[in-house]
Parts: structure tokens; C-alpha cells; sequence
């Protein structure tokens, strides 16, 4: 009777464990992305779309697209309202320049830093890269996409487009999401990170 239960129970868990659907992912950060949209407590999407979900749209992993770049401090810096999709104008100052090469092409882009944000444990040194190009619109998010970053230690700081990720708003209009600034446009295709979701 004791092995009939044993076995019962193995097939239980051996089916459970078959009905559980691997996380998605190329990498680290894919999985991760791909865990917490999955994820009912922390995922952006719509109910509906969550229950179809299987996983985020990615460009192939390139290290090509991880550029280490030439960071400006910019001192005495004005606090703005930055610009975004609802009423909502959070404040943002701008905390340095990114100077960097990629495919053998020189560009700039503008680091920010929240100003509550960084009154909150955890995100003191926290620094927001909102950024677009060409790819908007066509394979990836028409209202361009961001990277976390934190304030680096020396005077360079390494850009990982690999990471770049789409706003919330671009899942579910409930969300208030910083529109790119106008500076922040690279002139050319950084296909890398994540693509344009597409409901099921």
C-alpha cells in the first residue's frame, strides 16, 4: 500500500513539473523580463494578455551592442517636468552625458535621475536612459524604450542595449510613462533589447 502512495505521489509531482512552462530567455535579463510578466503580482499586462502569455519579443543577444561610454557629470543642472503619456510631469534633472561609439559612429545621449525616486531605499544612485531610434514603430515600441543605470563610480559608463526594455504604457494604457526627450534620438537602428509586443 506504501508503494502504491510513493508512486501516486511521484506521477503527482512528475506531472505537475510537466505542466509548469520553462521561463523564456536568452539570457538573464530575458528571464528575468519574462518571469515577472508572467507573474500576476508584478506583471504589466492585461489579465487577458497575461493568460496568453509565453514570453517578450527579443532581438538575438549582441555584444556588439554593448558600448562603453564616456560619462560627463553636468553640474548645476535645472530640475524639470519631464513629459508623458497622461497629466502626470514627474520631476527629472539631467545628470550627465553619454559619449559613445557604435558602429563606428559617434553619439550622445542624456542621463536623468528621478528626483523622488532617489528619496526612496534602494534607488539612491538609481539613473533613468530613455532613448529611441530608427527601429521605433516598426520592430520595436513606437514611443521608444529605456535602460536602468547607475551612477558610475569613475568617468566612463557601460551601455548594455541588450537591456533596453519597453515603458509599461506600451502593455497596458493604465500606465503613466516618461515620453523619450527629443535629444535622446539616436539616428540610427539599435536593434537590441526588446521588441514590440504583440498581443495574441
Amino acid at each position: 500500500m506504501k508503494n502504491i502512495v510513493l508512486v501516486c505521489t511521484l506521477l503527482l509531482i512528475a506531472s505537475c513539473a510537466q505542466d509548469k512552462t520553462p521561463i523564456l530567455g536568452e539570457t538573464p535579463f530575458q528571464k528575468k523580463l519574462n518571469a515577472e510578466f508572467k507573474d500576476a503580482t508584478t506583471s504589466p499586462l492585461h489579465k487577458k494578455d497575461r493568460k496568453a502569455f509565453k514570453g517578450l519579443d527579443f532581438f538575438k543577444f549582441d555584444s556588439a551592442y554593448i558600448v562603453k561610454a564616456a560619462f560627463k557629470r553636468t553640474e548645476k543642472e535645472s530640475v524639470f517636468e519631464m513629459k508623458t503619456n497622461t497629466t502626470r510631469t514627474p520631476e527629472y534633472v539631467k545628470y550627465g552625458e553619454l559619449h559613445f561609439d557604435l558602429q563606428g559612429r559617434r553619439f550622445l545621449l542624456n542621463i536623468y535621475q528621478n528626483i523622488e525616486l532617489i528619496k526612496t531605499e534602494g534607488y539612491e544612485d538609481y539613473l533613468f536612459l530613455p532613448f529611441s531610434d530608427e527601429t521605433n514603430g516598426v520592430e520595436t515600441y513606437g514611443g521608444g524604450r529605456y535602460i536602468d543605470a547607475a551612477i558610475p563610480e569613475g568617468d566612463s559608463l557601460t551601455i548594455d542595449f541588450n537591456k533596453a526594455y519597453n515603458p509599461y504604457c506600451a502593455y497596458n494604457e493604465k500606465y503613466s510613462c516618461p515620453i523619450v526627450p527629443r535629444q535622446n534620438y539616436l539616428n540610427t537602428r539599435i536593434e537590441a533589447g526588446v521588441k514590440m509586443f504583440k498581443k495574441e
